[in-house]
């Protein structure tokens, strides 16, 4: 008899082969931002890896070293808090970036215009970082918290890092300077929302809620010119009392402009309600051919 569970099996080993390929990318391209990027030009990043820069420089010894050694008691604390194959995850790209700012070749910064650096260093952190956390690990002990805080708080993971590092990139001006430490606090800033723009999808959907009074013709020409299935909800009416057709459609960001249009063109007094999805999973989302 066929092993009907190895199908399964596979699916799950390419998943976590492709997990861990996104961590290792993710951790490359933070490393050349650091080492090729905002070290040169004394910017630093947030979390853990900040901390690391400065005593790095303060020392003289390797920043993956302080990397790997500072980052040990948040590792521990994933394992404990978060579960066993996310502090496997953790633990790898951490290890990764470590050795990566290591052994990296160092061929000089990329620019040593500050601002020119301040962008792209943090254009590429944010890159790295969302990378990592959207295959499922971190490159950052205070990544760690964020990330487990993301889930008990309306906050995301992104913002809740930049909350953390505020702190963190003001001590910088004992060490760099006040004006590298704004310089890196811009860097942040842009860093946090490339991280949200990576972890959360590039083609953000959203869940549309209608109210109308004409609901079969509206869904038909959703469908007709959008491409998008609907799906028809029974309502009553809160004051009126009255028996009411919700459709619920699910869109790219995109179309949203399109199906406004839609509606004013079938029914201008319809009630809309949209929300932002980052993630959707089930069902048959696939865009159906349009006219």
């Amino acid at each position: 008899m066929a092993d009907s569970t190895a199908p399964r099996r596979t699916a799950g080993l390419k998943k976590i082969a492709l997990n861990f390929l996104g961590i290792t990318a993710g951790a490359l391209i933070m490393a050349i931002a650091l080492e090729n990027v905002l070290i040169p030009n004394q910017l630093i990043d947030g979390g853990v890896t900040g901390i690391a820069m400065m005593i790095s420089h303060m020392t003289g010894l390797s920043l993956g070293l302080f990397l790997f050694i500072l980052n040990l008691p948040f590792l521990y604390f994933g394992y404990k808090q978060i579960g066993k194959s996310f502090a496997i995850s953790v633990t790898y790209g951490i290890l990764i970036l470590s050795l990566a700012t290591t052994f990296i070749p160092h061929h000089g910064a990329f620019t040593n215009d500050t601002l020119l650096a301040t962008v792209l260093g943090g254009i590429m952190l944010g890159i790295g970082v969302g990378i990592a956390i959207r295959s499922g690990g971190c490159l950052d002990g205070s990544e760690t918290l964020a990330i487990m805080f993301n889930k008990k708080s309306p906050f995301s993971v992104g913002q809740i890092i930049l909350f953390m590092n505020l702190f963190i990139l003001g001590s910088a001006s004992f060490v760099f300077g006040l004006d590298r430490a704004m310089y890196s606090l811009i860097a942040y800033f842009i860093a946090f929302k490339t991280i949200d723009l990576v972890s959360e999808g590039f083609n953000q959907t959203k869940s549309i809620w209608i109210i109308s009074d004409k609901p079969d013709l509206l869904g038909e020409k959703i469908m007709f010119r959008l491409g998008r299935g609907v799906t028809y909800l029974n309502g009553r009416g809160g004051y009126t009392n009255d028996e009411k057709q919700v459709i619920f459609c699910v869109i790219s960001r995109l179309e949203e402009a399109k199906l406004k249009s839609i509606v004013k063109e079938i029914d201008p007094t319809a009630f809309l309600a949209f929300s932002n999805m980052s993630e959707i999973s089930g069902g048959n989302f696939k865009k159906q051919d349009i006219h």
